[in-house]
């Protein structure tokens, strides 16, 4: 198999950090990015229908989103530089609902992250540049987002903020800039 599977990291179900294998010599390397008989092996059975990729400068925090009613499974990697990848468990009834798990994905350590639905994602450029690739489950459905704001204080994510900046330096979407709280995102789905 051309995979090592961490699974359910963090404690949360669902959560997995997928290691491909490398094949290096003196003219560069090799890695399968996705291979289905390999993802199935290790129960990880998803039908990918859309792939994306976006290009970041340092500083830009991208999140937290997720789809209401069009939930998206995603696997997501980085191709170029380094980012702090973030997923919030949202789903109902879960033991780990509204905990969360980060991880520094980059081009060196070649990581991908196995998001399952109903989880809120984000992340923060921490390189100069970034290019981040992910696969999903389902279309983007534009009129169907939601998103939490990237520095609840219910949530607590530990940014790790980069070298020479601080919070409000950080570049975000005017719609992450008003992205809902935890405890409102709670209340209006009638969460206690």
């Amino acid at each position: 198999m051309a995979i090592t599977v961490e699974k359910n990291v963090n404690g949360i179900e669902g959560l997995c950090v997928i290691t491909p294998k490398v094949f290096g010599d003196d003219r560069g390397y090799f890695m399968e990015t996705y291979n289905e008989n390999d993802m199935k092996a290790e129960g990880l059975d998803y039908v990918f229908v859309q792939d994306n990729q976006s290009a970041s400068k340092k500083g830009v925090l991208r999140g937290l989103h997720f789809q209401k009613n069009f939930p998206q499974d995603k696997l997501v990697r980085v191709i170029s530089g380094e980012v702090y990848d973030v997923a919030v468990d949202l789903r109902e009834g879960s033991p780990t609902f509204g905990k969360h798990y980060g991880i520094l994905l980059s081009a060196e350590n070649k990581k991908q992250f196995m998001i399952p639905k109903g989880f809120a994602h984000g992340f923060l450029v921490v390189s100069e540049y970034a290019e981040f690739c992910y696969k999903v489950t389902d279309f983007y459905h534009p009129n169907d987002e939601g998103g939490l704001a990237f520095d609840d204080p219910d949530i607590n994510v530990q940014w790790p903020i980069p070298e020479g900046m601080t919070k409000d330096d950080l570049i975000l979407s005017d719609k992450d800039k008003v992205n809902a709280s935890y405890k409102e995102y709670c209340k209006e789905h009638g969460i206690n």
